[in-house]
């Protein structure tokens, strides 16, 4: 599988040949399939062709291609945009792809890879509109496969949508740049000229656009509270990608995955406000006031949130804040990490004849002299997902074990909950506190203790009995040891703020 930052080896990029001359050698079904394709431009096609196919020449005649009925020869390829050596013969291929070179003449060999300056993608055809798929090594039964995905997607009348925003590419251009320019466009392929031309009304549509541009209302401002999820980026959910695809800014925690943000629109402005533990790049209050600021200047803003804004993501203090100075805003729920854990795992964390009800805490509740009311719950049978790092594990341990929970209960721990380099604990809650001595452990840690835990699939798990702790002559009582410091510990998927 390609790592995350893997480099592409072939840019993709779309060469202007209207009217320009595209070259084509070979006789057979090779030829005949790159003509095709070229015809779906405005090229002027020029096929070289001593013995042509009946199809091929059946071609050459209804789509008006230039026919050099002649063996090959390197001048026939002067003045071409591009040469495609589809002879299906290695040999002269190979001849056109090394005098199309020396004519600074770009060159495709069809099916010989190494011979190829470039490389034709898969067509998604919506003229004006082109969508280009290209799979590098893993060949063209996948883009095929993509394309028909792609086309199926997209509608028939959005060719004639594109074409009508040409026509007004001149008028928008002269809307100040920014938000209301891009609240335009955004309208336009969204709103009324949109569902018009889908309807086959062009002349309604041509209206509707006029109306937009003549719009002088100063757009409000919005900010969209969501969930970006545990860390995967294919658990964000449809709305959050549409959001983010629209925003004029993205406020982000630290904890939040780049390759999530990068699901943003290319121009909209990142503002990173992450928080991680003992080290707080922006106050809560801070953050209120940046996201009043961007919402009175009129963006349309995303906050994103680890797991769901909602699960100790400090989202109260935040629509309080927005409520307050009269600006619009939205919650977009996200996957939240114990849920993630628990499909890392196959868990369920309810079941049936075992327990009914399940709490979300954060091990920071367990640090007061008095135990908070959910530890009730844990003692009934109550599936209880805690959020926290590994430095409190042996203080959730005791403390519950002291509250009369069995030292037997299970236990399930996930660093890194969702993402492909999660890494999955198992054992009771007596095992708990080796956590602590874990310092390979840097990722966000989510931990699920309940007898629901023992239906857990622990196949690819590993047993907290087998890191015992280092500390020799240490006893193991459960609670933090205060020798051990956690400088590199993270805080849990949803960011518990500290």
């Amino acid at each position: 599988m390609s790592p995350a930052n893997a480099k592409l080896n072939a840019f993709p990029v779309f060469l202007r040949v209207d009217g320009e001359a595209v070259a084509i050698v070979g006789n057979g079904e090779g030829a005949l399939a790159k003509a095709r394709l070229l015809a779906q431009s405005s090229a002027a096609l020029r096929i070289i062709a001593d013995d042509a196919d009946p199809e091929l020449l059946n071609f050459i005649a209804t789509a008006g291609a230039v026919h050099v009925d002649a063996a090959y020869d390197a001048a026939q390829l002067e003045g071409a945009a591009m040469v495609f050596a589809a002879s299906g013969d290695e040999a002269l291929d190979r001849r056109v792809a090394e005098d199309a070179r020396r004519l600074g003449i770009p060159v495709n060999a069809v099916d010989r890879p190494e011979l190829c300056d470039f490389f034709t993608p898969a067509l998604v055809n919506r003229a004006p509109v082109a969508i280009a798929i290209g799979t590098e090594g893993a060949g063209p039964v996948l883009a095929q496969l993509l394309r028909v995905r792609i086309d199926r997607m997209l509608s028939p009348s959005l060719g004639r949508l594109a074409a009508l925003a040409a026509s007004f590419r001149a008028a928008a251009e002269r809307l100040p740049k920014g938000n209301r320019r891009r609240r335009f466009w955004s309208d336009f392929f969204a709103g009324a000229p949109a569902k018009a031309v889908e309807a086959g009304e062009f002349a309604r549509a041509h209206d509707a656009a006029l109306d937009l541009l003549a719009s002088n209302e100063l757009t409000a401002g919005h900010i969209a509270l969501v969930g970006a999820g545990p860390g995967a980026e294919d658990l964000l959910t449809l709305r959050a990608h549409r959001l983010l695809m629209e925003a004029d800014a993205i406020v982000y925690d630290a904890l939040v995955p780049e390759a999530i943000v990068a699901m943003g629109r290319r121009d909209a402005e990142r503002l990173p406000v992450g928080k991680r533990k003992g080290c707080h790049s922006k106050s809560q209050e801070e953050i209120n006031a940046l996201l009043i600021e961007l919402g009175r200047a009129g963006k349309r803003v995303v906050r994103l949130k680890s797991g769901d804004p909602l699960v100790f993501g400090r989202a109260g203090e935040e629509m309080a804040a927005l409520r307050g100075a009269g600006i619009a805003y939205e919650v977009v729920p996200g996957v939240t990490a114990a849920f993630a854990a628990a499909a890392d795992f196959e868990l369920p964390l309810t079941l049936r004849g075992v327990t009914s009800s399940m709490v979300f805490t954060t091990g920071h509740d367990l640090k007061g002299n008095s135990l908070p009311d959910w530890a009730k719950l844990a003692i009934s049978g109550a599936t209880v997902a805690v959020y926290m790092g590994r430095s409190v594990a042996a203080e959730v341990a005791g403390r519950l074990i002291e509250a009369g929970l069995s030292p037997d209960t299970a236990v399930a721990v996930v660093e890194n909950a969702s993402l492909g380099n999660r890494r999955r604990f198992h054992g009771t809650l007596a095992d708990l506190p080796s956590l602590e001595a874990r310092a390979d452990l840097t990722g966000p840690v989510m931990t699920i203790i309940g007898d629901a835990v023992a239906g857990a699939n622990f196949e690819r798990s590993e047993p907290l009995a087998t890191h015992k702790r280092e500390d020799t002559g240490h006893q193991d009582t459960g609670r933090e040891d205060t020798g051990h410091e956690e400088a590199a510990d993270s805080t849990v998927a949803e960011g518990v703020r500290q």
